[in-house]
């Protein structure tokens, strides 16, 4: 018997109530996620004159201000460590933070042309923005080691546990983009606020000061802030210093996963709202 090459119609329908995650669409929409972070890297550095310099400059020249005020004029301690690398070395894993969490905040608004014309998982979207920080955070960490170099420092018989800080750092900014995306698309003054809650959440993360300056009575309180765990883990796997896996590093862990599962739930939910409000 023939076979037969009919087309196959597939009929889309808006979710109802807390829908299924439906996370095998992600896979079978894989190369779609590779265009997107592709596309979200080219449009960042187009007719850029230093092109992927940006990478190195932004947490380059913070670590500069940093060290000059924070390290020079306040003395602030850095744990025995060259307060540059101190601050450089945190600095790394919260730009990577930072920047994936701006974008996937902006990336349902700013693809509003694609959402409303074509079909496709909307998740795309905030995770391929995520992936594109990693080649920024790649770059700026060949810079990271040519400073350990230059100070004559090597990294710990632990460096082997640094991919799992950095992952952890993405399933953060995958939990709060998926978060604040969905609502940015239904509340736009959330575009308004992302800057802020990223300066805020800055000052209240170790990154120019060491988590061992927070009172033993905050510890706790204070380890609810998942890149508290991210940041003390990055030092503490390259330059020995900080505190390692334990208690806060747990809490903090514990915190990323529930803002991720609940992120996923709730963008879900929303979903079928993005062709129309967006």
């Amino acid at each position: 018997m023939a076979a037969t090459n009919e087309p196959r119609t597939i009929t889309i329908r808006p979710s109802k109530g807390w829908a299924a995650l439906n996370l095998k669409d992600i896979w079978n929409y894989r190369e779609l996620i590779y265009f997107f972070t592709w596309r979200d890297l080219k449009v960042r550095y187009k007719q850029t004159l230093l092109g992927a310099s940006w990478a190195v400059l932004q947490p380059f020249l913070t670590m500069v201000v940093f060290s000059v005020f924070f390290g020079g004029l306040a003395k602030v301690p850095s744990d025995g460590v060259p307060y540059p690398i101190f601050s450089y070395t945190a600095l790394l894993p919260w730009t990577l933070f930072s920047k994936a969490m701006q974008d996937a905040s902006r990336s349902l608004v700013s693809s509003a042309n694609i959402i409303s014309k074509v079909y496709f998982p909307r998740l795309i979207l905030p995770l391929a923005s995520v992936l594109a920080g990693v080649v920024d955070f790649l770059i700026a960490f060949v810079v990271l080691l040519a400073m350990m170099l230059y100070y004559g420092i090597r990294p710990t018989a632990n460096v082997w546990t640094l991919p799992l800080f950095v992952l952890l750092a993405l399933i953060t900014a995958i939990g709060v983009g998926l978060w604040l995306s969905a609502l940015n698309v239904m509340y736009r003054d959330v575009g308004y606020i992302i800057p802020f809650l990223t300066q805020f959440w800055m000052y209240i993360t170790p990154i120019a000061y060491p988590a061992s300056m927070v009172p033993e009575k905050w510890k706790f309180i204070y380890a609810l802030n998942p890149l508290t765990g991210v940041v003390e883990g990055f030092r503490w796997a390259l330059l020995g210093t900080g505190e390692g896996p334990g208690t806060s590093l747990f809490i903090s862990a514990s915190i990323s996963i529930l803002l991720t599962i609940s992120g996923l739930f709730y963008f879900r939910r929303m979903e079928r709202k993005f062709a129309d409000m967006v």
